[in-house]
């Protein structure tokens, strides 16, 4: 039997921003980024065991995210329609589903291309319903000024589980071989769905009855477009990350083998940007910037150090210094930006506008990609990496000029203690603060 000061004890050793829901989420988030990091590289080694090449390996990615680009809004819509915890166990039975059915057709014969994109399509639409839900669901767990700490920690928890899963994943094939790796993914995804079926929704206020889906999404669309500080920086990210990913993706690979001496330098290269992700969520959990957004967005400009470096080329110890600033930078951008969400958003509808913000982020990532091999062809490699800089460069600039994104300041008060005012209070807080930072929530 446990002893009340057993108990105390317990409670003592865990902040009380860790809740029982953020401890849940953050156990069921290092599952899954374990085995879903591996997972990654295996199926690519799995088509490329099966008789494919490159391209058939970007079909079989191409069919991953397709279908996570057509159902982000509608999964986002649906989150904010249903409990979200139900949401996400639902995505997770899918996708362990499907990557189980992807290992065993890898282990038990030779799996057809169009099977393997199959699979990879309900993995992708699993991820598009799973998302805007596990966001939200997140934000909702914590309150308070803790919440930046909170939400630091639990991007070093997936961080962290990420860079040790790619790693094991990356062992284990070499051992096992791809299918193995895919089952433990799908193993991953079990447990991490009967964690989430404990969440505790009771907190959550029941959904009022709607006027359906596409009401929903208009619903969503305008407290998306009247933030300027919110849809000014999404646009902003739609071609950060495009470049960026094309400048890393297609890009690096190609200057480490020309100028570089191999892959070893560019390996060492994305490890230390995955240390400087740690590090900067490590800077987060103690530094809480008064100025959100502006802390946050001058934070994106070493984000055009890659690029740079790859144009020049930097030698291997020189680039793996950038990048571990570029991962430092990046991660107290991304907390700054979750609290932002998490302070300004009205709960009902934090999945519907994490949606929004996750399908700019992604959505012109395949064209920047697609292009980057004829802008090569047109402009040269390093005049096309230092065209990736000079994007991001201008366009954070450009974002510094909106007033909201200088002026939204972290608030001291969290969105239950807000809620407890007298209507003509919160009238009077909510018309100060429109006229300081547009609309906040």
């Amino acid at each position: 039997m446990t002893s009340p000061t057993d108990a105390g004890l317990r409670r003592a050793r865990r902040p009380a921003w860790a809740g029982r829901n953020y401890t849940l989420l953050t156990a069921a988030a290092i599952a899954t980024n374990l085995g879903s990091q591996g997972a990654l590289i295996a199926s690519a080694f799995a088509v490329l065991e099966s008789g494919g090449d490159a391209g058939d390996v970007g079909l079989v990615a191409a069919a991953r995210t397709i279908p996570l680009v057509l159902f982000l809004l509608v999964g986002g819509a649906l989150a904010d329609r249903l409990p979200r915890h139900r949401v996400m166990v639902a995505a997770n039975t899918l996708n362990c589903l499907s990557q189980a059915a992807f290992a065993a057709l890898v282990l038990t014969g030779d799996p057809l291309l169009w099977q393997m994109m199959a699979l990879a399509a309900l993995g992708g639409t699993g991820h598009a319903f799973f998302s805007p839900a596990s966001e939200g669901m997140l934000m909702s767990s914590v309150s308070g000024e803790q919440a930046g700490r909170a939400f630091a920690l639990y991007r070093m928890s997936m961080h962290g589980a990420g860079i040790g899963g790619a790693a094991l994943g990356g062992a284990l094939i070499a051992v096992l071989g791809p299918g193995w790796v895919l089952a433990i993914d799908s193993a991953a995804f079990l447990v991490a769905g009967s964690l989430r079926a404990f969440l505790d929704v009771s907190h959550i206020p029941a959904r009022a009855p709607g006027g359906g889906m596409l009401a929903d999404l208009r619903d969503g669309w305008r407290e998306f477009v009247g933030r300027p500080w919110l849809w000014t920086i999404v646009v902003q990210f739609a071609v950060v990350n495009a470049v960026v990913v094309a400048a890393e993706a297609v890009y690096g690979p190609l200057v480490a083998r020309d100028e570089l001496g191999g892959a070893g330098p560019w390996g060492l290269a994305l490890a230390a940007f995955g240390a400087g992700t740690v590090g900067g969520a490590l800077v987060m959990m103690r530094w809480k910037p008064r100025r959100l957004l502006l802390a946050g967005t001058l934070c994106v400009f070493p984000l055009a150090l890659p690029s740079a470096g790859l144009a020049v080329p930097l030698p291997a110890v020189g680039l793996a210094l950038v990048m571990f600033l570029t991962g430092l930078s990046v991660e107290v951008f991304g907390v700054s930006w979750m609290t932002a969400l998490h302070q300004e958003i009205p709960e009902e509808k934090l999945s519907r506008v994490s949606a929004y913000d996750m399908l700019g982020s992604i959505g012109m990532i395949p064209v920047a990609t697609a292009l980057a091999g004829p802008a090569e062809s047109a402009f040269g490699r390093s005049t096309a990496l230092w065209g990736c800089s000079a994007l991001i460069v201008l366009l954070t600039a450009a974002v510094l000029t909106v007033p909201d994104v200088r002026r939204l300041t972290r608030r001291t008060t969290s969105k239950t203690e807000r809620a407890s005012v007298t209507p003509a209070a919160a009238a009077a807080v909510s018309a100060d603060a429109e006229s300081a930072v547009g609309r906040p929530g």
